[in-house]
């Protein structure tokens, strides 16, 4: 188990801990991974499941219209979408 004050993970680091141990410390294995750490979860000696931290979001946030005048539609086809009823339903 984890004692309080103990450093979890550091930047990019792999650590191995056994499945005990990842479910009774799976919040504050949660909250203290940074980019690049990973944490692999055993059981016995067989890896069961990684725990990875997600990248942040560098997106912007995308505006409704914001490709208005960008696409043209030369020719409708309508007898494409039939082509595809049967997918579609």
């Amino acid at each position: 188990m984890v004692a309080s004050g103990e450093k979890i993970m550091s930047t990019q680091t792999q650590r191995r801990i056994s499945l005990d141990e990842a479910q009774s410390t799976l919040a504050e294995l949660v909250h203290r991974l940074s980019a690049g750490d990973e944490v692999i979860i055993m059981e016995g000696q067989h890896t069961v499941a990684r725990l990875i931290a997600a990248s942040p979001d560098s997106s912007k946030p995308r505006r409704p219209g914001s490709a208005k005048g960008k696409f043209r539609i030369l020719v409708e086809d309508d007898q494409h979408l039939r082509d595809f009823e049967g997918y579609m339903r």
